[in-house]
């Protein structure tokens, strides 16, 4: 095997791998940390206009939407749900805090930056809620108890499913495939 000067190994990854070998409050929350860092990495470098592209038309899926949409369900998992706490909608104050979470649908106004920022600060106050709790601590879902390593199973199951999503609204922005 010959040595090329001229090659670039590849950049590490932004997002750590979760450990291989942990606790369960470790890997739980690893994992989900993970793929919180994967939707950001899909929004890196877009514009406003980019973010705020319809992913098919007729559908009106956007990147800007989906971040809007977690922190939606970050709210409604983490502060609803586990906390208790009566906390109205983000993007939609009118809606139904009981319904489906949204976000989806774009204000006028909506900038990635500011979806990003919104999403960012609704993960932070998940991470300090669920800190001090061990994972059978339990909030209340559908009239029944529901435990916080649920959740976080939860949790990491639709950030997979929704960071699927980002990968092709992603590459058919610009082509980034891969993060």
């Amino acid at each position: 095997m010959t040595s090329n000067a001229s090659h670039n190994p590849p950049e590490p990854p932004a997002r750590p791998l979760p450990p291989l070998n942990a606790d369960e409050r470790t890997t739980l929350t690893a994992w989900l940390d993970f793929h919180r860092a994967t939707l950001a990495l899909k929004c890196e470098g877009l514009t406003d206009d980019q973010a705020a592209t319809a992913s098919v038309p007729p559908s009106a899926f956007t990147l800007t939407g989906l971040v809007q949409h977690m922190a939606e369900v970050e709210r409604n998992w983490f502060r609803r749900v586990f906390a208790g706490e009566d906390a109205p909608p983000i993007h939609d104050p009118q809606a139904d805090p009981r319904g489906p979470d949204g976000g989806f649908d774009l204000a006028d106004d909506a900038t990635l930056g500011g979806a990003l920022a919104t999403w960012q600060a609704e993960v932070e106050y998940a991470r300090k809620l669920c800190a001090d709790h061990p994972l059978t601590a339990t909030g209340r879902f559908m009239g029944q108890d529901v435990s916080l390593r649920w959740i976080l199973v939860h949790m990491i199951e639709e950030y997979a499913r929704h960071n699927g999503h980002a990968d092709l609204l992603r590459e058919r922005i610009d082509g980034t495939t891969g993060v």
